[in-house]
């Protein structure tokens, strides 16, 4: 072997260790340091931070115009491909997007559900982020619980994806583009009425302050001639039903804090989701009514990356737990009279 090929393979072998080397290394950036993997609470939050101290509610009249945008369609944003609706952060998320895009239906699948229908995702088109949360079994912990005879630890996870909404799409089925037309700002719902009745939740009508009562389990609301538009008597009633299902007897939330306090925001910041995620399936526009908590749940959404996830997390639990009576699901509270005070 001569000089010049000693040197040749030694080179060879140099080239191919450095791309063995450069496969197995984990991305880094221009400093040559590695990527921090993304914290994905905290750029959720973030956005909702930053959409509050803008002053814009993502929950609150999510199909209102924006600029020159159209009139967005009443409605929890909804799988196209599966017909389930978004729950949770996702609910928020895809609102804000819609008011940011002026996209005018609640429809939105992935590229590859767009493709399954028939249909595409137009050139240029920019998805919009949902999360998905989950958790896994280590395999090591599976197997110390295995060996101890008790229960495995779970790590959670979160994963973020992008969909589309079909206004960003071609080729898809008709139905799948037409909007909802939003119920008229004046006019009462007989779905609402009808399902706050079959809630059985004890209402008492009269005075005017609107509050829910733990230790008695009531609901007291100012008759509807009392407000000034007659559709805020329903997004009242749905935000104090929205206490009401935490009750120790249904979905068992914790009732504690003192006006102002965190844990008091908490709470109405998950009342006020559910509210906004029950006027929605019933077709009425939500809005914010207690604007006078914003300062409160900025400071806990900044000390807490994973309150609005939490937060947004019960909402659809509480707004799922009263829908259920529309249907029947759900059995009506023991009381089941409303009364005139």
């Amino acid at each position: 072997m001569t000089a010049l090929q000693t040197a040749t393979d030694a080179t060879s072998r140099a080239v191919k260790s450095k791309r063995a080397a450069n496969t197995n290394a984990k991305p880094r950036g221009r400093s040559g340091k590695k990527k921090p993997r993304a914290d994905h609470y905290t750029e959720v939050t973030a956005k909702i931070v930053k959409e509050l101290e803008a002053g814009r509610f993502p929950w609150a009249q999510p199909w209102a115009s924006r600029g020159e945008a159209a009139t967005i369609a009443a409605g929890l944003p909804k799988n196209a491909s599966t017909g389930n609706t978004y729950s949770g952060i996702n609910i928020l998320l895809l609102w804000g997007a819609a008011i940011e895009n002026g996209f005018s239906g609640q429809t939105w699948l992935t590229y590859q559900q767009a493709k399954a229908l028939g249909g595409s995702v137009m050139k240029g088109e920019c998805g919009s982020m949902v999360v998905y949360a989950d958790k896994f079994i280590p395999k090591d912990d599976q197997e110390r619980a295995a060996k101890e005879g008790d229960s495995p630890g779970f790590v959670p996870f979160l994963k973020r994806y992008m969909v589309f909404n079909a206004a960003q799409c071609e080729g898809l089925p008709e139905d799948l583009t037409a909007g909802v037309k939003p119920l008229p700002e004046c006019e009462t719902n007989a779905r609402a009425e009808n399902l706050i009745k079959a809630t059985g939740a004890d209402f008492r009508i009269g005075g005017d302050r609107a509050f829910y009562v733990p230790s008695q389990d009531f609901i007291r609301v100012p008759p509807q001639p009392a407000f000034f538009e007659h559709i805020n008597y329903y997004r009242t009633c749905f935000h104090e039903l929205g206490h009401w299902t935490g009750h120790a007897s249904r979905l068992n939330r914790e009732f504690k804090g003192r006006y102002g306090s965190h844990a008091y925001a908490r709470e109405e910041l998950v009342a006020e989701m559910a509210s906004a995620f029950v006027c929605a399936s019933l077709s009425i526009t939500p809005t914010v009514r207690h604007a006078d908590y914003l300062g409160a749940w900025l400071e806990v959404l900044k000390e807490d990356n994973r309150a609005i996830f939490n937060a947004a997390s019960l909402a659809s639990k509480a707004a799922d737990f009263i829908l259920a009576f529309e249907g029947g699901e759900q059995k009506p509270a023991p009381s089941t009279q409303s009364r005139q005070a």
